[in-house]
């Protein structure tokens, strides 16, 4: 029985090979052109789904976002030492996350709706379970990567759902625009 149970864990023939996965993530890791638009307009599509209380809204910028490739990035580089990878996709994290805060900035500053509605103030005050669901998320990512039958499934744009990247980043830039210093710090955190 244990040997049963055993087998229906194992990957076989659906395990990507070691070198497949890598070359996958590093593809995704790179922030520039066509990804650097995607971005901007997942962000405003965010940030009104968080002025008009939309969690349709919001979960469809989560779905258009392009922050995942270079956060699997990060975690492939840490994981096999390549510390340039590692150094890349931290730029790119980087690069993405001063455009999202920026765009999502300008937005609030220019729109004329400025409270906060429950959606956006559910991203000002982080808790442990928000890292739990994300380290969970993170896992099946992974192993989505990880198999051929799990690449093309609805595993990693249900981690992107469930990580909820966005949003907070557009609840910096809320914070930062209506000067409420305290959503923009519990955002980012």
């Amino acid at each position: 029985m244990l040997n049963y149970i055993k087998n229906l864990f194992l990957f076989g023939e659906d395990a990507a090979s070691e070198q497949e996965v890598i070359e996958n993530i590093e593809r995704g890791v790179d922030f520039r052109g066509a990804k650097l638009w995607i971005l901007v307009i997942a962000v405003l599509v965010a940030s009104l789904g968080l002025n008009t209380n939309s969690a349709a809204v919001i979960i469809g910028a989560m779905l258009i976002s392009p922050l995942m490739g270079p956060i699997t990035g990060m975690g492939l580089g840490a994981g096999i030492y390549d510390f340039e990878l590692l150094r890349r996709s931290w730029r790119n994290f980087i690069v993405a996350t001063i455009f999202s805060i920026t765009t999502a900035t300008i937005y609030f500053l220019i729109t004329p709706i400025d409270d906060a509605k429950s959606e956006l103030l559910a991203r000002t005050s982080p808790t442990i379970y928000d890292v739990l669901i994300a380290l969970c998320g993170g896992l099946a990512g992974i192993i989505a990567l990880s198999s051929h039958s799990q690449k093309s499934g609805n595993v990693i744009p249900g981690v992107a759902i469930a990580t909820a990247l966005m949003p907070p980043l557009c609840t910096v830039g809320f914070g930062l625009a209506t000067a409420n210093w305290a959503y923009a710090a519990g955002a980012l955190l």
